[in-house]
């Protein structure tokens, strides 16, 4: 049994009156502690139930990222000048509506602009569709690349993906916890807000309920990252809503917080959110998308392209990212982006 763990446990799970906020060193060993499995099974699922009930701090969270980032796999900076777009997902996944950050991927990328992302596979509680597995829907695979080959396939192709469970397999090795208590832990939130690249980046994530954006300002105030989108998307993701308004949060180097709130219909994107279809339908309408077809799915894209698009700083406004996510569709250049990113993955297999 790890007694300094036991310390911590015991700090943040005395009670609603008692319990103490750890400091940010103090969450950095704890988190150190559970990915390499010094504290027992007994002790990780009660610290992550603790913390769940409890809600970790702003501070906490920093500590824990800290962690992430001595222990889990780190991109080098690109050799391009472009800022990436680190576009974050939950990684138990989608079960009601049709994830779009891949193709939204594809779109930046035909503009130049490079894209991260990470997960794993279909994860607990909620068992949704994992965003590796809609890239391989795609006819992209993932899985089997390693850190160095994810490198050079997004320095070729502007699109990169860290697997998590061979990438990151101390990560990995918490999962089964989610399934044993049943509940999703801390490391949930620190999945939306994890850079796994080290130069400057712009990282969007998503958010369901207030207090994980107020969380999410503090933590990022922690670690001196000024540069961020905070989205209430669809299923606590980065992908916008079209059958609501948009509240978004942007935060740029030297500037004040700015809240956007933007109406879909002011721009003729209302619609019906895009339900999840059966994963060979799924397939089909994603190819139809890169044909340049015109379908509900197709507007979905072209709706959280446009923006980000703007926000990367591609184009002036949304109007006009709007106007070059539909053309890179009509000309082919995200179908092309596609080609590019199978063939540079591809070439990384292929290489002894």
């Amino acid at each position: 049994m790890s007694e300094q763990f036991r310390d911590l446990l015991k700090q943040v799970g005395s009670g609603t009156h008692t319990s103490e906020a750890m400091t940010r060193a103090e969450s950095q060993m704890a988190m150190t502690l559970m990915l390499q499995q010094q504290a027992t099974p007994a002790q990780i699922g009660a610290f992550m139930i603790a913390h769940r009930i409890r809600r970790p701090t702003g501070e906490e969270l920093a500590g824990m990222l800290d962690a992430y980032d001595d222990l889990g796999p780190v991109l080098s900076p690109l050799r391009r000048a472009a800022t990436p777009l680190v576009l974050n997902s939950p990684y138990d996944g989608r079960s009601r509506t049709a994830p779009v950050s891949p193709l939204v991927s594809l779109v930046l990328a035909a503009m130049g602009q490079p894209t991260l992302m990470h997960g794993g596979n279909r994860m607990p509680t909620k068992y949704g569709i994992a965003i590796s597995e809609v890239w391989q829907l795609l006819g992209v695979d993932w899985t089997q690349l390693s850190l160095p080959q994810v490198q050079q396939v997004m320095e070729v192709a502007q699109v990169g993906f860290v697997y998590v469970p061979r990438q990151f397999p101390l990560a990995e090795g918490l999962v089964t916890y989610r399934a044993q208590i049943g509940k999703r832990p801390p490391s949930a939130t620190l999945e939306l807000l994890w850079s796994p690249y080290s130069g400057p980046a712009r990282v969007a994530f998503g958010f369901v309920h207030p207090p994980t954006e107020e969380r999410a300002q503090i933590t990022f105030a922690q670690r001196h990252l000024d540069d961020y989108i905070a989205v209430k998307g669809l299923e606590g993701s980065c992908d916008l809503p079209q059958s609501r308004a948009c509240i978004l949060g942007v935060q740029r180097p030297q500037q004040a917080f700015q809240r956007l709130i933007l109406h879909p219909n002011d721009y003729g994107m209302a619609a019906t959110d895009v339900p999840l279809p059966p994963p060979e339908q799924f397939a089909a309408d994603m190819q139809g998308v890169l044909q340049g077809a015109r379908s509900p799915l197709a507007e979905a894209v072209v709706w959280s392209s446009g923006f980000y698009l703007w926000q990367t700083d591609q184009c002036p406004s949304l109007e006009d990212g709007l106007a070059l996510a539909r053309e890179s569709f009509v000309a082919g250049k995200a179908k092309q982006a596609l080609g590019t990113l199978q063939q540079a993955i591809a070439a990384q297999v292929a290489s002894p």
